[in-house]
């Protein structure tokens, strides 16, 4: 199952990158031996609509375009989502990969958050914490929870409980 990072707005150079980077690197290299490929992370800048609802439906239309011709799978991160342990949200990328899913899209949306439409879209709306999370510290934590899932998924000792 390919997978691949929407996000709204650009991370610029600096430690937050570095560390995102490090886990996307460790899930590139942990993922293909249990059929989990990273493509990717596809940043779109910020929309500068005059309202909050303009700036969702617009950055929403992009979104819409990666999902389009493809059957893909859709996670949006969301503090009003659903909180899974890290063991449950392994085991629910393996069930999507087991079930033949080819491709899933995890978007984490802007400083506005998700247009309505896209959460209807979702098949899961998840939350990294009930917490509001700046967007290159929500890319952090789901690039290590990219990573540790590899790790679960694997049997690997990265996870302890």
């Amino acid at each position: 199952m390919r997978i691949t990072v929407f996000a709204v707005g650009r991370m610029k150079a600096g430690p937050e990158r570095e560390l995102a980077d490090r886990y996307f690197d460790r899930f590139t290299k942990a993922g293909p031996s249990l059929g989990l490929d990273f493509s990717g992370v596809a940043e779109i800048t910020e929309s500068r609509a005059a309202t909050a609802d303009q700036r969702k439906q617009e950055e929403a239309a992009r979104l819409f375009e990666a999902l389009d011709g493809g059957g893909a799978r859709l996670i949006l991160l969301d503090e009003r989502g659903k909180e899974l342990s890290s063991e449950n949200f392994a085991g629910h990328l393996g069930r999507m990969r087991d079930e033949g899913q080819r491709q899933l899209i995890l978007a984490i949306g802007g400083p506005d958050g998700h247009d309505p439409r896209l959460r209807a879209r979702a098949d899961l709306v998840l939350s990294l914490s009930a917490m509001t999370w700046p967007h290159q510290i929500a890319r952090i934590l789901i690039a290590e929870q990219l990573y540790r899932a590899a790790t679960i998924l694997s049997g690997h000792p990265y996870h302890r409980v």
